[in-house]
Order: structure tokens, then sequence, then C-alpha cells
């Protein structure tokens, strides 16, 4: 591989240097957005969801087939799947790296990788190159992940499908594991990527498939990568993974915002976790 890094439910942004260049996603404009209502914010925020940035768009994929998300950061979560999930309880001690509520099942761990190439979609080379050297990273990990990477526009065989989304910000958007165990189907990669090195691509992609195979925000609480000072969320929190360090330190490619200057790999702390889980 070479030198990479965003809940059930709801991980980034190039340009305007210091505002945009750190933030790892900003959805598409799309002609459908409203706000959530108290009562969908507040089973957010029980599922331990950071609710500072949540609205309801619609959203495309390479099927044509439109869904609508609830978007906060760059997780999507299907509007018509929030009552199925579950409320968490709160957990005592700042711990370091964590999970959603779903994980992917034995049964699903061999996963078809599909990097999109029909039309308007489809991921660059730069953004190929990235993907091939992100799954790179994943199948070297000694744990139960396998996955299969195939480029092309047949969406029907695959598992995960990378597509890119006309957006001119930097970052990407996915989702977590669907109540089967099968991770989240979509990686949305930003147009505005392409901007950036190769490495900040192999760490958008990295970091948006750790999102559809489980894995939460580091920082969920406080986006403090993003800059952010305030707004911190206290509980219930998300699922922090046992085993992982309690470190204060920022040092994960889950961390909700990234720069310019990342290099694309896992640190240790991500591989511990993903060796954990798998």
């Amino acid at each position: 591989m070479k030198a990479l890094r965003f809940s059930t439910l709801l991980a980034i942004f190039l340009f305007t240097f210091l505002s945009c260049k750190k933030k790892e996603i900003s959805e598409e404009t799309q002609e459908f957005i409203q706000e959530p209502t108290k009562e969908q914010l507040d089973k957010l925020f029980n599922m331990g969801i950071n609710i500072d940035n949540v609205s309801i768009e619609e959203i495309t994929t390479p099927d044509k087939k439109t869904n609508t998300y609830f978007i906060s950061g760059d997780i999507m979560v299907p509007v018509s799947d929030l009552d199925s999930y579950a409320a968490l309880e709160p957990l005592e001690n700042g711990n370091k790296q964590y999970r959603d509520i779903n994980i992917v099942s034995p049964a699903n761990r061999n996963i078809n990788i599909l990097g999109f190439t029909g039309g308007s979609a489809g991921l660059t080379s730069r953004m190929q190159t990235a993907l091939r050297w992100a799954v790179n990273n994943y199948n070297a990990l000694p744990n139960s992940l396998n996955f299969n990477l195939t480029f092309g526009a047949n969406i029907g065989a695959a598992d995960i499908v990378v597509f890119q989304v006309n957006n001119p910000n930097g970052g990407g958007s996915a989702g977590f594991p669907d109540l089967l165990g099968k991770p989240y189907p979509w990686v949305r990669i930003n147009s505005g990527t392409q901007a950036f090195s190769t490495n900040v691509n192999e760490h958008v992609i990295t970091h948006e498939i750790g999102h559809c195979l489980g894995l939460r925000h580091q920082d969920w609480i406080n986006r403090q990568s993003c800059g952010n000072t305030g707004g911190i969320q206290v509980e219930p929190p998300a699922i922090w993974i046992p085993g992982t360090p309690t470190s204060p330190d920022a040092d994960s490619i889950m961390l909700a915002c990234f720069g310019n200057d990342e290099d694309g790999e896992f640190t240790d702390t991500d591989r511990t976790a993903l060796n954990i889980l798998y």
C-alpha cells in the first residue's frame, strides 16, 4: 500500500483553507432539504449522535433510486430506519475508539467493493488509486474482514459501491451496517476531493469505509478535529470498543474532520479497534 483517514447513525472539505479544508463533508446541494423534528432529534441523540448539524435530504445513488437520509457531517441514516435503532445507555469515563450499535456480521465479512466508473458518478483516476490503497490497508489487517475490489458499473454484484458526487468541497459520506449485519452499501466521495493529494483521497475513502463497517468518529462527542471548542455532548455516548486506548490524544483516521497533509494510513488505535471488532 502507499502512504490516508467521519452513526448507526449519522464523517467531511477543500477550500477557504482554514474553514473548509479541514471539513470532511459538505453534502451536495439538494432540492429537498428540511429540518428534523424535535422528536427525531431526540431519537438521534439517544442513539449517541451528535445533533449539532442535522438535516433531512434526498440522496441519489448510482442505481438512480432516491432515498431520504438524515445528514450529520458525513453520516447518513435512512429516515425509514430511524425507529429500528435502540437507545444507548450512558457510560462513564472518556474512552477512545467507538462503534455503532450494528457491526458487520460474520456471514457478511467477505465484502465485494466496487469502484464505480460509470458516467459522471465515476471515480477519477486519483480516486481509483486511493481506493486500491485503502482496500489494501484493510486487507492487510489480521482479522476476519476480506475485501474483493473491482471497478466498473455493475452495482448489483457489490456490497459497497464507492462513487463520486458533484460537490466542490473535499470529503465524503457513508452510513452504518444494517440490522442484518450487512455493511452500508454506499460511499459518496465529493468531487472536490480530487484537488487533494492521493493520500488525502485514500484517507477520506478509508474513513468512509470505516463507517460502513460500523466505526464512529473518535471525536464524536464534540468534533474537536473540526475546530469546535464547544457543543460537547456528554451522554448517551457512542459505544466504546473495549480494549482500545483511553488516551485523550486525537490519533485516528476516524476523526470527524481531516487536514490537507493526511497520509491515509491507519493509526495503531485504528488497527486495534478493527482487529477487536473483527
